[in-house]
């Protein structure tokens, strides 16, 4: 873990706390949208020959969540609070540069495939990697300023997104804030609701109380 601070740089005119916000924002605005749309929708699936295949995606979309979950919080063990202090470049840091939101695009899959669709599952995950990667350019803005070329070599070896196994590098103890890896666990666990909402909203639907109007791959 690299510890450098440039005190010329610690002034970065990129509020870091508020570009969390906006994500926060932004995904559960999207959220919220993307709820009010699938209550009159349902999988196409469960209408043709391939019925069951839509209990098939929901059973993937599980595993995926819970990929997401274990994961997340395993990335959080190595971070724990310190991205805003330090260059972590241990474990998953040492072949991507946000294992984190990685984990969020399985999760994402995962609640998405959770209404028996495939289309659902690839609709949620693209609208989480733009609003990541989004937030990511304001992030690494962040880092830039406060690390300087330290951080620009670390960009330099390190992919943002996709895994470069090669580059795995391990650390031979970890400072474990056992808070923030619950909390990281806790808020990966939300990923999880997405399938008493989607049982919910087929429930509904079979009884006749909610309309479908369109039916999705």
């Amino acid at each position: 873990m690299l510890k450098i601070k440039n005190n010329a740089d610690i002034g970065s005119s990129i509020d870091i706390n508020a570009v969390q916000t906006i994500r926060r924002f932004a995904l559960g605005t999207l959220g919220i949208i993307g709820f009010v749309v699938l209550l009159f929708t349902d999988s196409a699936w469960q209408n043709t020959a391939g019925r069951g295949m839509d209990e098939t995606i929901e059973s993937i979309g599980l595993v995926l969540m819970a990929i997401a979950i274990v994961g997340r919080t395993w990335c959080s063990l190595y971070i724990g609070g310190r991205k805003k202090q330090i260059i972590v470049e241990e474990g998953p840091y040492s072949i991507c540069r946000n294992p984190l939101y990685v984990f969020s695009f399985i999760g994402a899959a995962g609640a998405g495939a959770q209404f028996g669709a495939i289309s659902t599952a690839i609709l949620v995950c693209a609208i989480t990697i733009v609003v990541f990667a989004i937030v990511t350019r304001k992030e690494e803005q962040f880092l830039r300023d406060k690390f300087g070329r330290a951080y620009e070599a670390y960009c330099g070896r390190v992919p943002r997104f996709i895994p470069n196994f090669r580059l795995w590098r391990p650390v031979p103890t970890l400072e474990i804030q056992t808070s923030l890896v619950t909390r990281t666990f806790l808020d990966a666990c939300l990923f999880l609701a997405a399938y008493p909402v989607a049982e919910a909203i087929e429930w509904l639907q079979d009884a006749h109380y909610l309309p479908v109007y369109f039916l999705l791959p």
